[in-house]
């Protein structure tokens, strides 16, 4: 690894690199503007980057709306273009019902129960991860 820096993005939804790994945490949320800008540095990022996936965690999110679903597909789609993985973790169940009655299949995402398994199948160091963040993923 090489350490982690943090990409300061407006609306303040925190995104940390570790090494070659983004970790996005979505909390609460996500209006249209910053949904829209952080699709766009996401994509800066990776493709001027050398990361080789995205974790976003929705852990922090309880309802989602059809623009957030394809916000996630199009993030998906465009990671696995330029030669990244996007892994969705830490989904609660009403978000996870919501996409489905929304019909949103979302292709290329792949998921996990938490961060440490995203990071796992992404094959990320995890000891990279701040304790915090591992600790509060794992509460239910």
């Amino acid at each position: 690894m090489t350490g982690v820096a943090t990409f300061p993005y407006e609306g303040h939804v925190p995104v940390l690199r570790l090494g070659g790994v983004l970790l996005v945490t979505l909390q609460g949320d996500l209006y249209d503007g910053t949904a829209e800008q952080l699709r766009q540095d996401i994509g800066e990022t990776v493709s001027d980057s050398a990361i080789r996936g995205v974790v976003i965690d929705l852990s922090g999110v309880e309802i989602v709306d059809s623009f957030m679903g394809r916000v996630l597909s199009d993030v998906a789609a465009m990671t696995r273009l330029l030669a990244a993985q996007t892994v969705v973790a830490g989904m609660r169940p009403a978000v996870a019902i919501t996409l489905v009655e929304l019909g949103l299949t979302l292709p290329g995402l792949r998921t996990a129960l938490n961060t440490e398994e995203a990071m796992h199948l992404l094959g990320a160091e995890v000891s990279a991860l701040p304790r915090g963040r591992l600790a509060r993923q794992e509460r239910p």
